[in-house]
């Protein structure tokens, strides 16, 4: 992302752009976006525009183009300064912004409009940082890759069962008491005692 709009707004009424530093009861409370950087409170009657929430017509569409992305093309085509101000003539702005949006819509798009759009990127290139977008990966690296990928998917595929690790003497189950087998004969039956038998009296 070039520059960061997502906490910069327009406030209707008041010239320049702010930050917005955290919402208050009776509004926002802002901050100018200069080298000042006073705080005030934007009250909740004062219509707030976010930047990053503002577009530009194209033609034949209803789509627009975010301001991130023309202020990108701005600096792409002429850096942090432009040769135009809000002051310029009519023809020089809109040359300006064919130059960098050559398919903005001329019927729906005010010469305002315009003037706002320089006035805000000239605020914005000033006092906002440039971040320049992440390039993408080198052509070398890519095709580094992509060979070890395809010789790992081409490797034959270990089938074989995990091995499982054997477990420790103290972490074995204790053993089970052995049930009495049953071929074992069983217990013999005491012996009965014998009765004595009395001699009858000869």
């Amino acid at each position: 992302m070039p520059y960061d709009l997502k906490e910069l707004a327009a406030i209707s009424g008041q010239s320049g752009l702010f930050r917005l530093v955290r919402p208050a009861r009776h509004g926002v409370l802002v901050e100018t976006l200069d080298a000042q950087a006073k705080r005030s409170l934007a009250p909740a009657s004062n219509k707030v525009s976010l930047l990053s929430e503002i577009g530009i017509y194209v033609q034949d569409s209803d789509e627009t183009v975010s301001l991130t992305d023309v202020f990108e093309r701005i600096h792409q085509k002429h850096g942090t300064q432009v040769a135009v101000t809000s002051k310029s003539p009519e023809s020089e702005l809109t040359d300006f912004l064919a130059g960098v949006l050559p398919e903005y819509d001329r019927e729906r798009v005010y010469l305002s409009d315009i003037r706002k759009l320089v006035t805000w990127y000239g605020i914005v290139s000033q006092h906002r940082p440039y971040e320049a977008p992440a390039e993408p990966a080198a052509p070398d690296e890519a095709t580094a890759v992509a060979p070890a990928a395809e010789a790992a998917a081409a490797a034959p595929a270990d089938t074989s069962p995990p091995k499982t690790a054997k477990a420790s003497k103290a972490a074995k189950a204790p053993t089970k008491a052995a049930a009495p087998s049953t071929d074992e004969p069983a217990a013999e039956a005491a012996p009965k005692p014998k009765r004595s038998r009395s001699k009858k009296a000869e």
